[in-house]
Parts: structure tokens; sequence; C-alpha cells
């Protein structure tokens, strides 16, 4: 039987339930996290990506720390964001929830965000995620989505705003909500696949 040691859920468990075709089986993720995070908008791109094959390290201000979302669920975090070398991932997924707002307040975060948008490499954003792409400076003159509570903030930040479930700029995909999951990780799933180093 098939034990896993630890909570990563990485491509060999896929591989050994079944899994075939691994889309994404040769990239690494950063998945950024810090306390109330939205549960389901952390989650549910953590489990698809690796589902797909993906590494998707969870990232947040201390390492081997545990974080809790604003439902209550746990994670704890691979990696402290100064212990990561953006140029070894292929892609950032950032979580809404009220998390955004205290990880957007670390240099390293917004130097790795920073990196990615320079390096042509995948940005998802969900939600109320899009502060901290306001706080790296990378939105003007692209077109995002977000909640539509900080709609204003993305228009200031030169962004053009629109209220659709998905929008995709370049490698930088937005969604809005929880709801919009189910389009918003098939487009991020395509926009690595084609962004991929």
């Amino acid at each position: 039987m098939y034990k896993r040691t630890n909570s990563t859920f990485n491509a060999d468990y896929v591989q050994y339930k079944g899994g075939t075709n691994l889309r994404l089986k040769d990239h690494k993720v950063i998945s950024f996290v810090h306390d109330e995070f939205d549960d389901l908008e952390l989650w549910y791109p953590v489990i698809r990506l690796r589902e797909e094959g993906a590494q998707v390290d969870i990232v947040g201000p201390e390492a081997k720390q545990t974080y809790v979302g604003k439902d209550g669920v746990p994670v704890e975090s691979d990696y402290a964001y100064d212990d990561i070398n953006p140029e070894d991932y292929d892609a950032v997924i950032i979580p809404g929830g009220w998390a955004p707002d205290k990880i957007r307040r670390y240099d390293e975060v917004k130097s790795i965000v920073k990196h990615m948008n320079e390096n042509n490499k995948t940005i998802g954003q969900i939600c109320h995620a899009g502060w901290v792409t306001i706080s790296a400076d990378i939105l003007e003159g692209k077109t995002v989505t977000s909640t539509p509570g900080i709609k204003d903030d993305m228009t200031n930040a030169g962004a053009t705003w629109v209220d659709e479930p998905v929008v995709t700029d370049g490698q930088l995909v937005s969604s809005r909500r929880p709801p919009d999951l189910p389009e918003y990780l098939p487009e991020l799933i395509k926009v690595m696949e084609e962004y991929h180093r």
C-alpha cells in the first residue's frame, strides 16, 4: 500500500492512484499563504495543480508554520518567503481572503512576483489576491478581474478591470471569487502549459 509520509500530495501519489497524462508533471509552483486566506481559493488550486502532477510548495512568512484559513482549515508552509529562489519555479498562485493584505507587506513576496512577471512565468490571482500584484507594481496596462470590492484598487494601479469569471492577459490569470474556481483552474493550467520554461 502506498503510504504518504507528509502532507505533500505529489505526482508519485497521483501516478500510483492511476493518474495518466499529467499535464504539469515538470512544473514547480509557489502558493503564497498567510493567516485568514480563503480556504477554497487556496486549497482548490493547490489540489488541482497537484492532480496534474505539479510540485506545489506552500510558502509563508515562516517555514513549517501552520496558517489557518478564514473558515478554519489549516495548512503548513513548506518554506518561508525568503527561502525561495523564483528562478527555480514556473508559476506563483495567490489566494484571496484577508491574507493578501498581509502577504503584500513582504519585500521578498514583491520581489518574487516581479521576477515572475519579468520572466513571463505564470501568475494566478483570485479575489483579493490582486492586492499583492498591486503592491508588486505589475498591473499597469493589464486587463484583470477580482472581487468587485477591490475594483478601484486595481484601476488605480493602472489596470483595466472587467467583471468576468476569469481573465487572462499574457501570463497573468485572474478570477473573481470561489464560484469561479471551475473556470479559473482550467485557464490557469492552460496558461501554465503555454508559458512553461
